[in-house]
């Protein structure tokens, strides 16, 4: 169920985006530079998108082009310790993406009672901690 969730999901995100001419992975940086109005840098957006860093410089860099967001660059150079911040396009582009975000957000949940929403999206916090953690440990053990 969860990978099919997964399916669903991604396939959401490449029909929602295609309009926009973006990826999936331009709206994870702009979801999160939406939350984060003090600015983030391109390390943090790596850490909160799970990505790696050169998906996310190849995705800043695209969005700055678009005029999407934009940083305090020195000299024209970027740096993983730069705030990015959303422009005035990109925060339009991030009110629609959440209207949409919850539209089938909303779709998806219907039929759940608020308890019963609550409880899975606990669980699967959880679960994810617990998988996260297993992890390292496993990857401690291995170095």
């Amino acid at each position: 169920s969860i990978l099919e969730l997964n399916r669903y999901l991604q396939k959401i995100k490449e029909i929602e985006t295609k309009p926009f001419g973006l990826r999936a992975s331009h709206v994870m940086c702009l979801y999160y530079l939406g939350r984060n109005p003090e600015g983030m840098t391109a390390t943090e957006l790596t850490e909160a998108c799970r990505e790696d860093k050169a998906a996310i410089s190849r995705n800043v860099s695209s969005l700055v082009e678009r005029g999407l967001i934009r940083g305090d660059f020195q000299e024209n150079k970027r740096s993983y310790r730069t705030k990015l911040y959303l422009t005035e396009a990109g925060q339009s582009l991030v009110e629609t993406i959440d209207r949409r975000i919850d539209a089938a957000m909303t779709l998806g949940g219907s039929g759940l009672t608020d308890q019963q929403r609550e409880n899975f999206y606990e669980a699967m916090e959880i679960i994810v901690r617990n998988l996260a953690q297993y992890v390292a440990e496993k990857e401690r053990t291995i170095l």
